[in-house]
């Protein structure tokens, strides 16, 4: 029974330690990587008193104008786990997901819409950048169809890589249509997760805007000019969980302006996007969620199936080497043990109050008894009657 026990445990040892050494290079590469089945997640930012462009049309014509109010923009990532499996070419598949990707600008106040967008892109699994594929789309003007592959997505978008370095990164920016580089600016924890922010400046680049669409805006803001163009300006910084990519807070402070070529310029964008603090707080509490499967699984499963593994190793040896006992040990009988008590016969008696020792006869009595002889008075002693 013993060398049973000591080989299944030995067997077991065996088993924990190859699990231990498996779990960081077979296991761990499959959950840093962008899941099939990601659920939908949506991020909103919030720009106070911003200034921005609206274009409302009415019964035969176009009312423009900047008004001032605040902004609410909602961001809505949905994976596409069947497009996914079908729609990919061979060189991307296993490497790469789908998403459908909506953003929606409203007012605060009345919720009126602003601006919408909505595009379809292919991202790779690990590091989160653009995929190279030949069917994303990106659609800006609302239009019921939008051609297929009218945008070249590149650098990161949505989220930065699994195990992201403290370097820069490029970045892709709708509005320019390119990536621009994001410089790695340090370390910062928000709400308790240590973060690595990104800093990405883009000043005074001119839009490609479609030439209609200028001699609109110079129709109602500079009426006396003959050209010009929108030039734009952002300050996009990042905050990202470094262990997973993810974004944990962002904010853009965007500018737009009309710079024709006689007369003032005019503000078509001033806005300070920010996540909201309950986007953050979903945010971070995902991060912790998924740092802490990542862990279990990269640091903390195979240190404890590691220890669990050696010790069932060693004990099982030490139950098939042990010596084996010896079952026919004889049990010692108890030797009788001597009296030491004294048996002798003339032992010096003890003296007290039972005491044998008969005492010496006085020299100094006298007897009434005329029977007995009276003592001899000792010389010089008076005898009285």
């Amino acid at each position: 029974m013993k060398l049973r026990v000591g080989a299944a445990l030995f067997g077991l040892g065996v088993l924990l330690l190859v699990f231990a050494a498996g779990l960081p290079f077979y296991v761990a590469p499959a959950v840093t990587k962008l899941p099939y089945d990601l659920e939908p997640t949506t991020s909103v930012a919030e720009a106070k008193g911003a200034k921005f462009l609206k274009i409302t049309a009415g019964d035969g014509s176009v009312s423009i104008d900047v008004p001032q109010a605040d902004l609410v923009s909602s961001v809505e990532v949905i994976p596409q786990p069947e497009d996914t499996k079908d729609r990919l070419p061979k060189e991307l598949k296993g490497d790469a997901v789908i998403w459908n990707v909506f953003q929606t600008v409203k007012r605060g106040d009345n919720q009126d819409v602003i601006s919408q967008y909505s595009t379809e892109l292919a991202l790779y699994r690990i590091s989160g950048a653009a995929a190279p594929w030949d069917e994303q789309w990106l659609n800006e003007s609302g239009a019921k169809q939008t051609p297929v592959g009218n945008v070249r997505y590149s650098g990161q978008i949505y989220k930065f890589p699994f195990g992201t370095g403290k370097r820069d990164y490029q970045v892709f920016d709708r509005d320019l249509k390119k990536a621009i580089p994001a410089r790695f600016t340090g370390t910062e924890k928000i709400k308790g997760v240590e973060t690595y922010r990104f800093e990405q400046r883009i000043e005074n680049e001119p839009l490609n805007t479609p030439e209609d669409s200028v001699k609109t805006l110079l129709g109602r803001f500079a009426p006396g000019a003959t050209s010009g163009q929108v030039v734009y300006s952002n300050t996009r910084t990042l905050w990202v969980d470094p262990v997973t990519g993810a974004y944990v807070k962002v904010r853009e402070q965007q500018y737009k302006e009309l710079r024709p070529d006689t007369g003032a310029p005019t503000v078509l964008l001033d806005a300070d996007f920010n996540y909201n603090d309950d986007t953050i707080s979903r945010s971070v509490e995902t991060v912790k969620d998924n740092r802490f499967k990542i862990g279990l699984i990269s640091v903390w499963g195979p240190i404890i199936a590691g220890v669990l593994g050696l010790i069932a190793l060693i004990a099982g040896v030490w139950l098939v080497t042990r010596p084996k006992g010896d079952s026919s040990a004889r049990h010692r009988a108890d030797e009788p043990t001597s009296d030491p008590t004294s048996t002798r016969v003339d032992q010096e008696p003890v003296g007290g109050p039972l005491d044998d020792e008969i005492p010496p006869a006085s020299t100094n009595w006298r007897s009434d008894d005329p029977s007995v002889p009276a003592q001899r008075s000792g010389t010089g002693e008076v005898e009285r009657r």
